[in-house]
């Protein structure tokens, strides 16, 4: 995962380059990088993004210190079969249910309480995570209150807060990253319903507590001068030495298999390609060429 901020992305000498303002060239190494997010003043070339799809790269639009998600670069829909497959688990509500549990399970270390519907184990959740958060803040001692902010007013938010706000941007990003590289769309979710990025907030949810959110609480006890870019580089630190990537599609495989289904045969009357699809250099969810 790499930030990108008040420069151009663009192609040079078939390299994938950040220029800055003075011209000083930085290279990325585009075909290494999940996921590059594209902060407030970063211009990117239709070259560049036409490298970055072909190698598998997500990128995304965010807020300043990555506080906020705005796009990304490239949508899902490059596996039908795997979209069927999410999109019949999440329908039937026995498995989704079956889902859900597996959701918990992975999350928390044990199996979700027996005969309790979605909304119950959502409330079960909830409850459980606050009292993560009160014994984080003790462990750090930070002083904390709750989990409140508002977009509109950042500054407001006190340092907890602001810490655990970009400590999770961080996370969805690389999680929207694996959800699209698997083949998955990001908005059909499972416990979160409604939004574009429902399934990546449902698969964020797992890692965020053994990753993320201990990470923001140590931060915030140091009170750094600037909270959120501290976090920034310390996620992506985090994310490059727990393989987090390479955790979270194996996850994904895992936590829908527990529907108990296995991803529709295409129909015997359907046609297949006239011209055969090229193998792309990218991952199996990414449109190569």
């Amino acid at each position: 995962m790499v930030f990108v901020q008040y420069g151009q992305i663009d192609v040079l000498d078939g390299a994938f380059v950040l220029i800055d303002k003075t011209g000083v060239r930085t290279h990325i190494p585009v075909g290494s990088v999940a996921c590059i997010m594209l902060e407030p003043g970063t211009r990117v070339s239709h070259a560049a993004v036409r490298l970055a799809a072909l190698v598998g790269t997500l990128l995304v639009w965010v807020g300043e210190s990555g506080v906020r998600l705005y796009a990304s670069g490239q949508p899902g829909g490059a596996r039908a079969d795997r979209l069927l497959y999410q999109a019949k688990l999440a329908l039937d509500d026995e498995l989704r249910l079956k889902v859900v549990r597996k959701m918990y399970e992975m999350r928390f270390g044990e199996p979700a309480p027996a005969r309790r519907s979605v909304d119950q184990l959502r409330g079960i959740e909830g409850a459980r995570v606050r009292a993560i958060y009160k014994l984080l803040s003790e462990q750090h001692g930070v002083k904390w209150q709750a989990r409140r902010y508002d977009q509109q007013e950042w500054d407001a938010a006190d340092v907890p807060n602001r810490c655990l706000s970009a400590a999770t941007a961080c996370l969805y990003g690389i999680a929207e990253a694996a959800v699209l590289a698997a083949g998955y769309a990001p908005a059909v979710g499972f416990i979160h319903t409604g939004k574009p990025l429902s399934f990546v907030y449902d698969v964020a949810d797992i890692y965020k507590f053994d990753t993320v959110v201990p990470l923001a609480f140590s931060i915030a006890a140091k009170a750094p001068p600037e909270p959120e870019r501290a976090v920034r580089l310390a996620c992506r630190d985090l994310f490059r030495q727990h393989k987090l990537l390479e955790r979270i599609i194996p996850g994904i495989e895992e936590m829908l298999a527990a529907g108990g289904i296995s991803p529709p045969e295409a129909p015997p009357e359907s046609v297949p390609p006239a011209i055969p699809v090229p193998e792309g250099i990218g991952d199996a969810g990414h449109r190569s060429q």
